[in-house]
């Protein structure tokens, strides 16, 4: 049995990792919004430290240098897409409906992480070839999970024989465009309407007819 000062070490301990974790978070979300504006070349911890409204001390505690804080960054928002996208996939049996709740998790992630995504497309070539093979690899991981959906959805005869790679990549590429011409799409539409229209016309391209009907939630004009 457990002591009193033992429930109290571990409180004390849970309650540490939360703070942790909250201020890992905070830096990230600083550095994002900096480099996006700047470039990674242009910020430097101390500016990073301003931003998050800490001392830089307590930045070289959580990242060697600035480097392990631009990966932090990018790798931090690929991990969310397999904890989002995964979580979300596994909420529903139908690989179609599979589909769609996947572009939504990796829409949903983007639209969080707007300065991020910008900067993993911009940024991801300045580091060393360890660090650009953690970050591609974890981008084929996340697209895994949408590769299966679309994969099982072909197999069991509800959408054409499309390649499921090249269908996946494309629905990430799209996701990504929000973050990407941000700019122009947030003048026109909603985000939950970029991610309703993008899906209808997703599928609408590869159920096969029989099917539509099943889909029409989904598919919407277009059904």
């Amino acid at each position: 049995m457990k002591t009193l000062q033992q429930d109290v070490d571990e409180a004390t301990e849970a309650a540490r990792d939360v703070r942790a974790k909250t201020r890992r978070k905070q830096l990230l979300a600083a550095a994002a919004r900096l480099m996006e504006d700047r470039g990674s070349h242009e910020v430097s911890m101390q500016s990073v430290a301003d931003a998050a409204g800490v001392s830089v001390g307590l930045i070289y505690r959580y990242f060697g240098n600035k480097q392990d804080l631009v990966q932090a960054v990018i790798v931090g928002v690929l991990e969310e897409f397999s904890n989002r996208v995964g979580a979300a996939v596994t909420e529903v049996d139908d690989p179609v409906r599979q589909i769609a709740a996947a572009f939504k998790g990796y829409c949903e992630v983007i639209d969080e992480n707007r300065d991020g995504t910008i900067l993993a497309y911009r940024d991801t070539k300045t580091l060393d070839a360890a660090g650009r093979n953690i970050v591609k690899d974890l981008e084929v991981s996340t697209g895994k999970l949408l590769s299966k959906a679309v994969r099982e959805a072909a197999e069991a005869g509800l959408i054409r024989p499309v390649d499921y790679r090249i269908f996946a990549f494309q629905l990430l590429m799209t996701a990504h465009s929000w973050a990407l011409k941000h700019w122009y799409f947030s003048k026109h539409f909603t985000h939950e309407e970029f991610i309703a229209h993008h899906i209808s016309l997703a599928l609408s391209g590869v159920l096969l007819p029989e099917h539509r009907s099943n889909y029409s939630d989904l598919l919407g004009e277009l059904a």
